[in-house]
C-alpha cells in the first residue's frame, strides 16, 4: 500500500510550470500514484529551443520514467568529450557515457525533442487535462490545510494540498517569497545557434574550444542526417567577455556580425568556425547569469524545484540534470512521508546543499577550467609538446573534480 498523499486522500498537487522539471515531476508523481496537475503560462506547448546534453545521471532519471529508448533514438550519443585551444590544437579528450563505463548514455538532443517527449508522456499517462496551458501564476494564499493559486484571466482559484514551483530561472513564485532578488551576471555574454553541416570529427564528439577570456565555443551534434545527405544539426554556443560589463538581451535574435570578429581566425583543418556561425539557421543572444543560492526553498505549503530553486550558469550541462534529480527526490519523499510539508522540507534538506555546491562550482571550477588552465600555462600560444606544461593525468584530474562536485562521477551513477 502506498502511504502519503494518495492514502491520505487530501487532493492533488499543483505544479506551476510545464517545462522539463514540471513535466518530469508530474511523471514521477503519477508513477507513485500521487495525483497532480500542471499549470503552464504559455498558451501552447511547442518543441522550441536549441540543444541540450543529457548526461548519464540525467538519463538515469529519464530511463526510470521509461523514456530512454525514445530519447536515444531522437538524439545523438556522445562517444567522447574533447578540449581544444583557440588555435585548434587538441588539449585533452576522454570517453563519455557508455564508452566511459556508465550504465547510461550521454545524449545530445534538441531541447524541444526532450520537452516534447515528456509532454507526450504526461498526456498519455495522466490524461489530456493533466496539463493546463494559458495559466500565468499571479498570486497565492495559504492556510493550515492547503494553498490557493490564482492565474491571470482565470476567474476561479485552484485549491491544492501543496504547490511546487517549477517556473524556471525567472520564477515568479520564487520572486514572491524573495522580493528584490536580482540575477547575477557573470560578465560573459553568449550567442547560441544551430547549423546544418557535415559531421565534425567523428560526429559523436562534444567539443570545447578556447576560453571565455579570449573567446570560447562549445559545440556538439544533436540530430543525424537531417537532410537525407548525411548532414547533422550542430548545436553551438559562443561566449565572450561583455563590453564594459554590459549584458545582452534575453533570447534576442542576433546576427553573426554582432560577435564573429573574435572568431574570424578560427579556421582549423577540422573545423571552420566562422563558416559554422555564418551558416546557422538562427542565432539568439543571452547573458550568462545565475542567482545566488537562497537559504530557504520551502515556504509553508509551497516549495521550489529545478531552475526556480537553483538557476546555474549553463556550464557542464547540469541544469536539467539537477532538475530531474530534484523532482525524483521530491516525489520519493511525498510517497514516503504522510505529511506533505514534512516531505518538502526533507527534500530541501537533501537537495539544497547539493545544488548549491553545483552552482558554486559552475562559477569557480567549471569543466572548461581545462581550457583556461592550459591557456595560462602556455601563455595563450600554440604548443609543440603539451606535456611540458601539463600532463594528461593532471588534465583528467581537473575533469574529475567537476564530475565529483556535480555527483555524476562513475561511482555516483552506477
Amino acid at each position: 500500500m502506498i502511504v502519503g498523499l494518495k492514502a491520505s486522500n487530501q487532493g492533488e498537487i499543483s505544479i506551476v510550470g510545464g517545462g522539463i522539471a514540471g513535466l518530469a515531476l508530474a511523471l514521477n508523481l503519477h508513477k507513485r500514484a500521487i495525483p497532480c496537475r500542471v499549470y503552464e503560462a504559455a498558451p501552447t506547448i511547442h518543441e522550441i529551443g536549441v540543444g541540450i546534453t543529457i548526461l548519464p545521471h540525467a538519463m538515469r532519471e529519464l530511463a526510470a520514467l521509461g523514456l530512454r529508448d525514445e530519447l536515444v533514438a531522437a538524439g545523438i550519443e556522445n562517444r567522447q568529450s574533447s578540449y581544444f585551444n583557440r588555435f585548434g590544437q587538441m588539449i585533452y579528450t576522454e570517453p563519455r557515457g557508455t564508452g566511459a563505463g556508465y550504465p547510461y548514455p550521454e545524449i545530445g538532443i534538441h531541447r524541444g525533442r526532450l520537452h516534447g517527449a515528456l509532454y507526450k508522456a504526461v498526456l498519455q499517462r495522466l490524461g489530456p487535462d493533466s496539463v493546463l496551458t494559458g495559466r500565468q501564476w499571479i498570486g497565492l494564499e495559504q492556510d493550515d490545510v492547503g494553498v490557493s493559486l490564482r492565474f491571470r484571466d482565470v476567474p476561479d482559484t485552484v485549491r491544492s494540498e501543496i504547490a511546487i514551483a517549477c517556473d524556471g530561472v525567472n520564477s515568479a513564485i520564487r520572486a514572491h517569497f524573495n522580493p528584490g532578488e536580482a540575477m547575477v551576471f557573470s560578465g560573459i555574454n553568449s550567442w547560441r545557434g544551430i547549423t546544418r553541416r557535415s559531421p565534425i570529427l567523428d560526429g559523436r564528439t562534444y567539443m570545447r574550444i578556447g576560453s571565455v577570456q579570449t573567446g570560447k565555443m562549445t559545440l556538439y551534434p544533436i540530430a543525424d542526417d537531417v537532410d537525407g545527405e548525411g548532414r547533422q544539426l550542430i548545436n553551438w554556443i559562443a561566449q565572450l567577455p561583455a563590453t564594459a560589463h554590459e549584458k545582452n538581451d534575453w533570447n534576442k535574435t542576433a546576427r553573426p556580425a554582432d560577435f564573429i570578429e573574435r572568431f574570424s581566425s578560427w579556421r582549423f583543418d577540422w573545423l571552420d568556425v566562422p563558416e559554422l556561425i555564418e551558416t546557422a539557421d538562427s542565432i539568439f543572444e543571452y547573458p550568462m547569469v545565475d542567482r545566488d543560492p537562497i537559504n530557504l526553498w520551502t515556504s509553508g505549503r509551497v516549495t521550489l524545484a529545478g531552475d526556480a530553486a537553483h538557476p546555474m550558469y549553463p556550464r557542464g550541462s547540469n541544469g536539467s540534470a539537477q532538475a530531474l534529480i530534484d523532482v525524483r527526490v521530491l516525489a520519493d519523499f511525498l510517497q514516503e512521508l504522510t505529511n506533505p510539508v514534512e516531505a518538502m522540507h526533507a527534500y530541501e534538506a537533501v537537495r539544497r546543499p547539493e545544488t548549491t555546491r553545483v552552482v558554486q562550482t559552475n562559477r569557480t571550477s567549471p569543466p572548461d577550467m581545462i581550457n583556461t588552465r592550459v591557456q595560462e600555462l602556455t601563455g595563450d600560444r600554440p604548443f609543440i609538446d603539451l606535456d611540458t606544461f601539463i600532463t594528461q593525468p593532471e588534465l583528467r584530474q581537473l575533469s574529475e573534480q567537476y564530475e565529483h562536485a556535480a555527483k555524476f562521477a562513475l561511482k555516483d551513477v552506477l
